[in-house]
């Protein structure tokens, strides 16, 4: 199963740093030297496929996140040294404003509305700045409708019709982001004339038949693959689109799902060991062809012995 295993990354500018996520133990943010550390120690364990996320210094950040397809973004050089280093890897990347941007959000606030159609080109030019940087797959995040669209374009434009689109396409406005957003600290930020949550765009979690409505959508815009986030609290909507579409289907077992675990195992509740690859196997029996979890390079251990 490790083959269909995607371990996450979170980076950060700098050297000699490991840092720990405080609410996901065991999760750690890393600079760009260190996390070639990591990822040599998952390729020894068989793991291959890595998705990265970037945490940025607020003075880099600002409305248009300009940053995201600025050539000497850290996230886009460790990308191509990742690549240098370990050409076997596959490199996910994360396509959204809200890393980059002053206010938190996957797309472009403006008269404290978000703008989608003045967010898609600023996501199609960080797309083509991370094919070109090296990644193999392109992981739209942010939920803005025709963004799939645009960046195909844009890649085939740019010539990277090679380069994969792995869409968020059931992202649901979850409560279980909160250790995620701590370790990029990409949460909305409180300022007047800005949305206070992601509801506008994120999905309801009551609804499951816009999964269908986002899937097809996304089909005909060129995806290739079709995400569904969280992953164990949607079980469901995995199912429903591993029944209904051939393209393969990914899951993420997100932040707050994991730290679940992790804190049930720490109060002697619940034995990790046997817990958590019980619980990557639900994600899998759904139907997920693709698993992102924070728990990979522990499975992939747990295998080894």
């Amino acid at each position: 199963m490790v083959e269909h295993l995607v371990q996450p990354l979170f980076l950060v500018d700098g050297q000699g740093i490991q840092n720990e996520v405080p609410s996901l133990p065991g999760t750690f943010r890393f600079s760009p030297d260190t996390v070639l550390n990591e990822v040599e120690a998952c390729l020894n364990l068989g793991i291959t496929n890595f998705i990265m996320f970037p945490a940025v210094a607020k003075d880099l950040k600002n409305k248009e996140a300009t940053y995201s397809y600025n050539p000497q973004n850290f996230y886009l050089k460790t990308a191509m040294e990742i690549k240098k280093r370990f050409p076997e890897t596959c490199l996910i990347s994360d396509v959204a404003m809200d890393p980059y941007n002053s206010d938190g959000h996957d797309g472009y606030v403006r008269a404290g509305k978000i703008q989608n159609d003045e967010t898609l080109p600023i996501l199609a030019k960080m797309a083509v700045a991370q094919a070109e940087a090296g990644f193999d797959i392109l992981g739209p995040s942010d939920m803005m409708d025709g963004r799939v669209g645009a960046i195909r374009v844009a890649l085939d434009e740019a010539g990277f019709t090679d380069t994969g689109i792995m869409s968020y396409t059931a992202k649901y406005a979850s409560a279980f982001y909160g250790p995620f957003r701590q370790a990029l600290d990409s949460a909305p930020r409180d300022l007047e004339n800005v949305p206070k949550d992601k509801k506008t765009y994120q999905m309801n979690p009551a609804n499951k038949r816009e999964a269908l409505i986002e899937a097809d959508l996304d089909v005909q815009e060129g995806a290739d693959f079709l995400m569904v986030k969280p992953a164990l609290h949607y079980l469901d909507v995995i199912h429903l689109l591993k029944e209904t579409y051939e393209l393969p289907i990914a899951a993420y077992h997100v932040s707050g799902e994991c730290a679940l675990l992790l804190a049930a195992a720490k109060m002697g509740w619940v034995d990790f060991d046997r817990a958590m690859p019980e619980t990557l196997l639900s994600i899998r029996r759904a139907g997920a062809d693709v698993i992102i979890t924070y728990f990979a390079k522990r499975f992939a251990k747990g295998l080894k012995g």
